[in-house]
């Protein structure tokens, strides 16, 4: 009995690892699907280059920072622009402006329950009024 239960899970634990292996070594779907669709362009010089320039102007806004005005931004644009600010916090940031107002100062952002001296500290160059 005891010989039976060792051997079903030593031939279990070869099985699973020979599944494990198999799964590692496959090529991912997506990146054979672009070699390929790459490959059957007409131009894949110049497709390559669009894409290159693409993701270059993609890095250089993401490292300029998005200004955002909290002010007149909508909640899915502060929690874009915000870092440490998701969509619950940006919501809240909405909720108060529109209960007292326009905001004088980015400081006063520190009256919003939930945002705290750090955060607002942390996107000052990423928030004007």
């Amino acid at each position: 009995m005891k010989r039976g239960i060792k051997a079903l899970f030593i031939t279990l634990a070869i099985a699973t690892a020979g599944m494990s292996f198999s799964a590692m070594a496959a090529t991912p779907v997506a990146k054979t699907h672009a070699t390929s669709s790459a490959a059957d362009s007409a131009t894949p010089s110049a497709s390559a280059s669009e894409q290159t320039k693409a993701k270059a102007s993609a890095k250089a806004t993401d490292e300029e920072g998005t200004q955002v005005s909290i002010n007149s931004a909508s909640a899915e644009d502060l929690a874009h622009a915000m870092n440490g600010v998701g969509l619950k916090k940006a919501q809240a940031i909405i909720a108060y402006r529109d209960e007292y107002g326009p905001f004088k100062t980015i400081d006063d952002l520190k009256q919003v329950p939930g945002i705290g001296n750090s955060l607002v500290e942390r996107n000052l160059t990423h928030l004007t009024l």
